[in-house]
């Protein structure tokens, strides 16, 4: 057994947990390392139907394209990591240059941790007594783990301070603003941030460090609203600074941090607006779903369809299903649903035909689309009987990361020509 808890992952038995995976590699008792050594071909090595897919190609470009994007704009980057949750690819964005990855809830930074994950930002605030005493007992052990997490209102410092007395070690925090009314969480106001800001001051279980927010949320976000809202968040911490109030003991740094995958170049612009403060500034960007992209949401939104002079991003997802039925010329069902599919964001789009005689590959763009999912079919309407036949493998390009990994607990990666050369293990 490797001692290096990603490379252990290559350990685990193929068995009856991950949908997809070929039955004899099983009947074998093949590890997933061993699979993966085999470097079989996805069509003709056994593989079953639906099989959810990542690109090898476009997951390097993805990783290598905000790499560049951060570091051209002064940033730190903690993508989110509730988007993927795959050990495997945290350690890729870490070797790419993030600082560390950012968490929503405690579940996650339990996963991050048993990974190796030295740095977590929680984007959230905690006030769950008994996470909060695990991530003091975390913090006690490994004087190298760094942790950050909201606070958003005076009764949760209060909460947190509760649970915290009598920890060896201050837990840090940084003020969410929230993005408006009618949005998510935060502060909504200024003097709800002093407020906020105040009440930590006055505990010695928490050191205010800095200060935060989601400028997804601002309502109905365009350009100028968001880059307003940004303006505020930065704003706050200039106030905070000039106030004394990042003076912790031993406060190295001022953490200021924003950034979904939809603004990060307003981000950028604006956290370049910042002047000198009392201690240096981490300017940490937060964008998770990069790392995959996808065909719908992200696709649309990404701040490299405004700059595409600066980069691109490239649908690493692809997931192949089988046509099971062709009840009429103009109708299809393929054996992959709400179970195998992500659906909050939009329904997946028809892109490739491949059929399983021959393999040949055609387009099926625009002649061949999702109308509906059930839970283990995907109803697709047809312009013409020639469109599709039984049996026909069927590519979906699939929408809204954050939901799809958490359906497939083991994914292959695919490169060009097929070939299966690895597996991304998720934890949800």
């Amino acid at each position: 057994m490797a001692s290096d808890p990603v490379q252990a992952l290559a350990q685990e038995p193929v068995d009856h947990r991950f949908k997809g995976l070929p039955p004899d590699a099983e009947r074998a008792g093949l590890t997933v390392g061993q699979l993966a050594g085999e470097r079989r071909d996805l069509f003709g090595g056994g593989f079953t139907t639906p099989v959810l897919t990542l690109d090898a190609d476009a997951l390097s470009h993805n990783l290598a394209a905000l790499e560049t994007y951060a570091r051209a704009h002064g940033l730190a980057f903690a993508p989110h990591g509730k988007t993927c949750m795959a050990p495997q690819l945290f350690r890729r964005q870490l070797d790419h240059g993030a600082w560390g990855i950012t968490a929503a809830v405690p579940h996650q930074a339990r996963v991050y941790r048993a990974f190796g994950i030295q740095r977590i930002f929680l984007a959230n605030e905690l006030v769950d007594a008994a996470a909060l005493r695990w991530v003091a007992a975390e913090l006690a052990a490994d004087p190298g783990f760094r942790f950050v997490c909201y606070v958003d209102s005076v009764r949760g410092v209060e909460l947190m301070d509760r649970a915290l007395r009598g920890q060896p070690v201050a837990l840090d925090v940084v003020v969410e603003l929230g993005a408006g009314e009618g949005a998510r969480t935060g502060a909504r106001t200024d003097e709800d941030c002093r407020a906020v800001a105040d009440a930590v001051a006055r505990t010695r279980t928490l050191r205010l460090v800095g200060v935060a927010g989601y400028e997804a949320e601002v309502p109905g976000a365009e350009t100028e609203s968001v880059r307003a809202y940004l303006r505020r968040l930065t704003s706050l911490a200039v106030e905070f600074d000039k106030a004394g109030r990042f003076s912790g003991p031993g406060l190295e740094e001022i953490v200021v941090s924003a950034g979904g995958s939809g603004w990060f170049d307003a981000v950028a612009d604006v956290f370049a607006e910042l002047p000198e403060l009392s201690r240096p500034v981490l300017k940490l960007l937060r964008s998770g779903a990069y790392v995959s992209h996808d065909h719908g949401w992200y696709t649309r939104l990404t701040p490299f369809n405004r700059i595409p002079e600066e980069g691109g991003l490239r649908p690493a997802f692809r997931l192949w299903a089988q046509v099971v039925s062709r009840p009429s010329p103009t109708q299809a069902f393929v054996n992959a649903g709400k179970r195998d599919i992500a659906y909050d964001l939009g329904l997946p789009e028809v892109e490739l035909v491949r059929d399983p005689l021959d393999g040949t590959e055609r387009p099926a763009t625009g002649s061949v689309r999702v109308t509906k999912l059930s839970d283990q079919h995907a109803w697709l309407e047809t312009d013409s009987a020639e469109d599709l036949n039984v049996g026909d493998w069927v590519a979906l390009g699939m929408s809204h990361p954050c939901t799809i990994f958490e359906k497939w607990p083991l994914i292959p990666v695919v490169e060009a020509d097929g070939t299966v050369s690895d597996f991304v293990r998720t934890f949800f």
